[in-house]
């Protein structure tokens, strides 16, 4: 950007009215490590398992494998956007700066749905831990519960924030390795190998995908905290990818011990399959079922806190780009947080939640992810391609990787669209509404993107 460009900023802008926008820069390649993890790690505790209604064990392992294979490559790809342009807009920023105005606008309403629909299932699952572990507390007061503390932790800043989400990640991971330790003596391989392999043939293991997706859904969300990472350029890629690496382990370990110490039908339309499972080898109300019902919290809390922090930082980039109404983008002036940002989106994740629904709100939100990975994939092609000298301090090695991956995510589209046709109407709703709102009032007030982010290059806001 040029001197004179960035002296019509400074009078644009005053330097202390950028500041107070601005989100801290405390984060380092282990928190980035966490949040990828914590985000994601509930999908081991709860979720996954309606899977085994779907296709049977098998059916959902074939399907982790098209699903893994998206995500490595996706990761790898969306590390160099999120590089290349460390926003809190995440996948917003990346569309916009690809496609326009509108092309950001509906990536980040992807995220959005995502990110709003993937916390009331998690939540409900925290309230059927609670009450697996004290059966006198009702599961929808534990689930609004949830809902208020982790907002209000959140509210009390980033780095308390980032501090409680590693440590709740830590535990959960050793809690999970706890699980597989007390699961592996137990395993029963005929109980993996069934007669029939696929009880529903291929249909069951497209079925299946919507829940294999739940072993690694938000991981992306990461990005969203790039504007408060000390050195987002070089650490993103860091986190992104050691996080990958420990999820990868984790979907495998927690897939096959869990069908190989239980009945699957029996543990596949329940929110607390892992302490259910281990009660099928150690008797109800021992200890280990009791200690993975107390454990299992702490990776529901993990990742309801963690895509808290998600959708607070894409709704508040979204407000202050001029997409949603600007009262969504203040900051709070003691702690530095998007109060309305995480307040009024926690509301519609809070009534979600009432409905009790877990199996619709996942496949919503699988249907939010999966149009959003698309979508950010077809703008690294296009930036690829329109701004070749655009610096990449991670770079994809090679232009086949996120052609697999944009395979692997219409494999992943088909599957939900044959599987869960009947939440389509619900998806094809929001988006209506949003898309309806973007022409009547949300691209009036758009502000030029190196205006709110000058360390990029111009962008032509005329796309």
């Amino acid at each position: 950007m040029s001197n004179h460009h960035s002296n019509a900023m400074a009078v644009a802008r005053p330097a202390e009215a950028a500041q107070d926008e601005n989100l801290t820069r405390v984060l380092k390649p282990i928190h980035l490590w966490s949040l990828a993890v914590g985000l994601v790690i509930s999908g081991n505790y709860f979720g996954w398992s309606y899977g085994f209604a779907a296709g049977g064990v098998m059916g959902l392992a074939l399907a982790l494998i098209p699903v893994t294979i998206f995500y490595v490559t996706f990761i790898l790809s969306y590390s160099e956007l999120a590089t290349a342009i460390p926003h809190a807009g995440g996948p917003s920023a990346y569309a916009r700066r690809a496609m326009g105005k509108f092309g950001g606008y509906l990536n980040g309403i992807s995220c959005l749905i995502e990110f709003v629909f993937a916390p009331p299932a998690i939540a409900l699952a925290v309230g059927g831990y609670v009450h697996a572990l004290i059966p006198a507390v009702d599961p929808m007061v534990a689930t609004v519960a949830a809902f208020f503390f982790f907002i209000f932790l959140n509210y009390l800043g980033m780095k308390t924030s980032a501090t409680f989400e590693l440590t709740v990640t830590i535990i959960a991971l050793a809690g999970l390795v706890v699980y597989w330790l007390l699961a592996a003596p137990h395993f029963d391989a005929s109980r993996v190998l069934t007669t029939p392999l696929l009880p529903n043939g291929f249909g069951g293991v497209m079925a299946a995908v919507p829940f294999a997706i739940w072993f690694f859904l938000a991981i992306e969300g990461g990005a969203m905290s790039a504007e408060e990472m000390v050195d987002p350029q070089h650490d993103i890629p860091k986190g992104f990818l050691s996080g990958m690496a420990t999820l990868l382990i984790m979907a495998a370990l927690t897939l096959f011990l869990t069908a190989g110490i239980a009945d699957v039908s029996a543990i596949s339309a329940v929110d607390f399959p892992l302490p259910m499972a281990l009660a099928s080898a150690y008797g109800d109300g021992s200890l280990p079922v009791l200690l993975m019902s107390g454990i299992g919290l702490f990776g529901l809390v993990a990742s309801l806190h963690g895509i808290i922090v998600g959708y607070s930082r894409q709704t508040y980039a979204m407000a202050r780009t001029g997409y949603l109404p600007k009262f969504l983008a203040h900051l709070d002036e003691k702690h530095h947080t998007p109060v309305w940002a995480l307040v009024l989106p926690g509301i519609v994740c809070l009534f979600t939640a009432l409905t009790g629904l877990t199996d619709l709100v996942i496949t919503i939100a699988c249907y939010g992810s999966v149009v959003m990975y698309l979508t950010s994939l077809v703008s690294f092609f296009i930036l690829r391609h329109k701004e070749p000298a655009l610096k990449r301090p991670f770079r994809v090695p090679s232009l086949v990787i996120p052609a697999v991956s944009v395979i692997m995510a219409v494999f992943c589209l088909v599957s939900l669209l044959m599987a869960s046709s009947a939440v389509l109407p619900y998806v094809v709703g929001i988006y209506a509404v949003a898309i309806a709102y973007y022409f009547l009032h949300g691209n009036r007030h758009i502000r030029p993107f190196e205006e709110e982010f000058g360390v990029l290059d111009d962008l032509d806001e005329d796309a």
